[in-house]
């Protein structure tokens, strides 16, 4: 689950992370208290607006900007909000921009000795462990610094076992060039970001960038977090943070009703049930020359109700030229699969205008076959892999 700028930052805060500190906005006729209460609260004389969307590059876009005046923070808030927000990571017609935070200005006017570092703590799925990725060169695209001077990006892997050790944060501080007041602070601020990565259950924590002012303070300006959907359950109030306005709307509705669905950009949409069953399948699609439209998981249970809604999420994609059913009868017997399929299909009739292939394998398949090829409809069993194969490249001719 992403989370915007503005959830990310209370969570760290939460966790004795320094932060820019600031208020949203969804209304343009609240900006006056925000400003007034943030001004008065913060000293800050300068205001930082910034869109709040599920994408980065968003100062690239014209969604951050620097109002040093009254007027310039009613002019920047009103062309942001409700903005189409195009970034590197958004599509061609841009993110809504629903809410802005206004953020005070850590920058001291008139002052330029301060120093911008990127931070981040994620997985290493390579050493099964959490890896601090630092760099000196904070505030630019790290895509950019890695491609160009990757000496200047270190990493740091943690045990997890024994977790971070107060070791390994000073050298962190130490290897960014720190000193003094700012090296302490930065210590401290490694130990709480990496305390709040595993509170949170995040499987990605991004600050870029941590600044230094130049009275030594260790400050997260921006901050990205995406925490970890199976760890949900564990944390009552992280669902309210889900903005279902930044996500995929079929994967949101196959979420509603307990599917496991991912979008991707193919022609040959899945149906499997069993995670390992699906990449499978999705490789599979891949040697016969196509391209896999999305993951759908459809669970141990596969009768028509369940089969029809998958159908239906399915065939949203206008680039789908043809469904697969996956299904191995362990758990559910094949011959029930089958009846459900057909049952589906006729009730869809309508809306099906591709092929289903159908693959059932396992308890009752024979049976399975019978059910499919007696049914009269536009669905052809395959009963191996290559049949599977060959399928596809007749529909994709």
């Amino acid at each position: 689950m992403n989370l915007h700028e503005y959830q990310a930052k209370e969570l760290l805060n939460n966790h004795g992370v320094p932060i820019q500190r600031g208020y949203t906005l969804s209304d343009i006729k609240d900006l006056d208290y925000i400003s007034n209460k943030l001004s008065t609260e913060t000293g800050t004389k300068f205001f930082v607006v910034k869109a709040q969307i599920h994408a980065g590059g968003r100062g690239k876009g014209g969604g951050v900007k620097v109002a040093k005046n009254a007027d310039e923070l009613k002019s920047y808030s009103s062309s942001i909000l409700g903005m189409m927000l195009k970034t590197p990571q958004t599509s061609k017609e841009g993110k809504l921009v629903n809410k802005i935070l206004i953020a005070e200005d850590v920058y001291y006017p008139g002052e330029s000795n301060h120093e911008e570092f990127y931070i981040s703590i994620l997985l290493n799925r390579s050493s099964s462990r959490v890896m601090i990725m630092y760099s000196t060169e904070g505030g630019v695209d790290i895509e950019s610094v890695a491609e160009n001077t990757p000496n200047l990006i270190f990493y740091e892997e943690i045990n997890p076992s024994i977790g971070l050790m107060p070791n390994q944060a000073r050298k962190v501080a130490f290897n960014l060039g720190l000193s003094g007041v700012s090296l302490k602070n930065m210590i401290k601020f490694i130990s709480s970001l990496y305390d709040a990565y595993i509170k949170t259950d995040a499987s990605l924590l991004e600050i870029n960038p941590v600044l230094k002012t130049s009275d030594n303070k260790i400050i997260a300006v921006d901050s990205k977090m995406v925490i970890d959907d199976n760890s949900i359950f564990r944390h009552n109030s992280y669902a309210d943070l889900r903005d279902e306005s930044e996500e995929n709307p079929v994967e949101t509705a196959a979420r509603s009703v307990g599917l496991n669905y991912v979008d991707l950009d193919g022609n040959i949409g899945c149906m499997v049930n069993g995670a390992g069953l699906a990449m499978a399948t999705m490789d599979l699609i891949k040697q016969s020359g196509g391209e896999p439209a999305n993951f759908l998981d459809v669970g141990g249970t596969a009768d028509a109700d369940r089969v029809e809604v998958a159908f239906e999420l399915i065939l949203q994609d206008p680039k789908v030229k043809a469904v697969l059913v996956n299904i191995f009868g362990g758990i559910v017997r094949c011959d029930r699969v089958a009846k459900g399929i057909v049952q589906a299909y006729k009730n869809m009739k309508d809306q099906i205008k591709v092929p289903i292939i159908v693959r059932l394998e396992g308890t009752n398949s024979k049976e399975a076959k019978k059910i499919i090829d007696a049914s009269g409809l536009q669905i052809f069993s395959a009963s191996s892999f290559s049949n599977v194969t060959d399928r596809i490249k007749e529909v994709l001719k």
